[in-house]
Formats: C-alpha cells, sequence, structure tokens
C-alpha cells in the first residue's frame, strides 16, 4: 500500500530529527563511527515508525544498533522535545541496521573481477533478508 503525504511528512521530519540525535551523541561518546538514517517508514495509523540506520565502519552495525534499541526510549524522548510543536503523539521507534551500502559492495566487487562472477554463477549473491 502506498503511503499517504501524511505519513511521508511525519517520516521526513523523524528523520531529519532523528540524524541531529544520533551524530551528536556519535559525536559524543563514538569518535570514527558515521551513523546515517537511510530511510524512516511510518505506519497507517502513525503508530509505529520503522527507522533504518547505515553504519560506518560495518563491522560495528550490529553491537551499535544494540545499543540504540536499550536507548530507545531516551531518543523518543529527545524527539518528542523537538517535535511537540508538530506531533500530537510520537510514534514507537523501531531501529534496523541498514546493509544495502555492504550489499552493493559485493556485488561491485564481483564485477570488477575480486570475486568469482555472479552473471555467470549467480548462487554465490547472498540473498536478503527482508525485515
Amino acid at each position: 500500500m502506498e503511503e499517504t503525504n501524511r505519513q511521508l511528512k511525519i517520516a521526513g521530519l523523524l528523520q531529519k530529527d532523528l540524524v541531529d540525535v544520533l551524530q551528536r551523541a556519535a559525536q559524543d561518546g563514538m569518535k570514527g563511527i558515521i551513523i546515517s538514517v537511510s530511510k524512516v517508514t511510518v505506519t497507517a495509523d502513525l503508530g509505529v515508525a520503522k527507522v533504518y540506520l547505515s553504519i560506518f565502519p560495518s563491522e560495528k552495525r550490529d553491537e551499535i544498533v544494540d545499543g540504540i534499541k536499550s536507548n530507545t526510549p531516551l531518543i523518543r524522548h529527545e524527539l518528542a522535545q523537538r517535535t511537540r510543536n508538530q506531533l500530537r503523539r510520537m510514534p514507537d521507534l523501531l531501529f534496523f541496521g541498514d546493509d544495502s551500502l555492504d550489499y552493493i559492495e559485493d556485488i561491485d566487487k564481483s564485477l570488477n573481477g575480486e570475486d568469482e562472477n555472479p552473471i555467470k554463477n549467480p548462487d554465490i549473491l547472498p540473498r536478503r533478508q527482508k525485515r
């Protein structure tokens, strides 16, 4: 189902504010780590927001996403303070690691000849799990 204009506006607002909150937290405690919010989707009832995080270096992605998940109430409170004049109710936040850059990098390596050619043998490409 296609997202409504309201869902898209709220998703954009949350994405912009989440970038500020997460990058400020990364500057304070985690040197050398870049966190970006690649996508935010909001359910039709505006009750749940799924947040996809792209983290560099990717080796620490799971550890950082778990840390962010454990701090979800604090992040949600900070977002509620920032958006109090625009949203009546802050949606619940669900965080996921975005692995699309790794997937693209693997395909690029294969096409450049660094790995086995995926066009000749498509079984070597990992299957992505939908969430």
